[in-house]
C-alpha cells in the first residue's frame, strides 16, 4: 500500500474478470488534513491508486499505470460523510497489460468511472 492507514478493504470479491471491493476511508489520515482542511475530499490520484492496488491484489503483479481515458470526477467523496465507498473493476490482459474499466461509489451516487491501461512490470 502506497498510502499506509489511508483505507482498508472491507471486502474483496473476484468473479473471473470481474472485482467487487468494499473500501472504509480513514478519515483522521494525514491527507485529508492538507486536501482540504475543514472539508476532507478523497484526492483522485489516491482513488486512482487503490484501482491500481486492487488490481495488483486480483492478479497477482505488480503494475505501472500508463494510460488512463474517461476519467470522470462525478462526486466528491468526503471520508466524514462517506467513509465506505464500492469499487467495482472489469479487467483484461492484452499484450503485457492489463486494461481496467472501473466505477467507484457510495451509497447510490456514481463517484468516479475510470478506464485505465496498467503496464506488467513483475
Amino acid at each position: 500500500m502506497l498510502i499506509k492507514g489511508l483505507y482498508t478493504v472491507q471486502s474483496f470479491e473476484q468473479n473471473g474478470q470481474e472485482i467487487q471491493a468494499t473500501v472504509k476511508l480513514n478519515a483522521a489520515h494525514d491527507v485529508f488534513k492538507g486536501h482540504f482542511p475543514g472539508n476532507p475530499i478523497l484526492p483522485g490520484v489516491c482513488a486512482i491508486q487503490m484501482i491500481k492496488e486492487l488490481t495488483e491484489e486480483a492478479t497477482g503483479k505488480t503494475l505501472f499505470l500508463s494510460v488512463a481515458s474517461n476519467i470522470k470526477f462525478m462526486a466528491i467523496i468526503n471520508p466524514e460523510k462517506n467513509d465506505t465507498i464500492h469499487l467495482v473493476l472489469h479487467l483484461s490482459e492484452d499484450d503485457n497489460q492489463i486494461k481496467v474499466k472501473n466505477t467507484v461509489s457510495f451509497e447510490e451516487t456514481l463517484a468516479l468511472k475510470l478506464n485505465a491501461s496498467f503496464k506488467i512490470v513483475a
